[in-house]
């Protein structure tokens, strides 16, 4: 906008967050501007909480305002299940799912080598020390369902073959809801291959 650089350069900055556009981070700031001093005061004192005190977790890499993170610091979490995700976001669906009770490994991205993302700009290296321990019997691998997180997945179980007795994928298939008719080839695919017996035990 013409006369008002600074404007501009913050909507250029907000923009470059995931699912904000022009548009909305002009709003956004518009909003912060009619609330006055205070209002912009409060976001700067929080990203610079986030900038000073947010951490990796030096053993899952999740985020952690501590050396290890909420998970890690549990006693309570079982320490023979291990679960890989690709980021924090992940761990954090996983954790309000409330089925897994073991421990993570995040990390920090997936495979992509058309991007210049290989094995050395994840956290694989910690990954593998911590597999060849050897107390872990059971490795989840829950990358995303991409092209980049399947080739991450396999890489992942590479890593295992030796030293986890049992390595185990997230199913794929048909979501809650969910109508066949609106579905995508693949998710039927996945659905199809994946598919159970639906007989109980008696």
């Amino acid at each position: 906008m013409k006369g008002l650089p600074s404007l501009e350069r913050a909507v250029v900055v907000l923009s470059r967050f995931p699912g904000i556009g022009p548009k909305s981070a002009r709003r956004m700031i518009y909003h912060l501007l009619r609330r006055g001093e205070s209002a912009i005061q409060e976001l700067i004192d929080v990203l610079e909480g986030v900038r000073d005190r947010i951490q990796s977790c030096r053993m899952c890499h999740n985020l952690s305002e501590e050396s290890l993170c909420w998970i890690c610091a549990d006693p309570g979490r079982d320490g023979t299940r291990l679960c890989v995700v690709e980021e924090p976001a992940d761990l954090l669906a996983m954790e309000k799912a409330g089925l897994f009770k073991g421990m993570y490994h995040v990390l920090g991205g997936r495979l992509s080598p058309l991007d210049g993302i290989g094995p050395d700009a994840l956290h694989l290296a910690s990954l593998e020390a911590r597999l060849s321990v050897g107390t872990i019997v059971e490795l989840v691998v829950a990358t995303n369902p991409t092209l980049e997180g399947e080739a991450t997945a396999h890489y992942v179980a590479q890593l295992a073959e030796t030293c986890v007795p049992r390595v185990t994928r997230l199913a794929y298939g048909l979501p809650m809801g969910g109508e066949l008719e609106y579905l995508d080839e693949s998710t039927l695919y996945q659905a199809m291959a994946g598919r159970r017996d639906f007989r109980r035990d008696v």
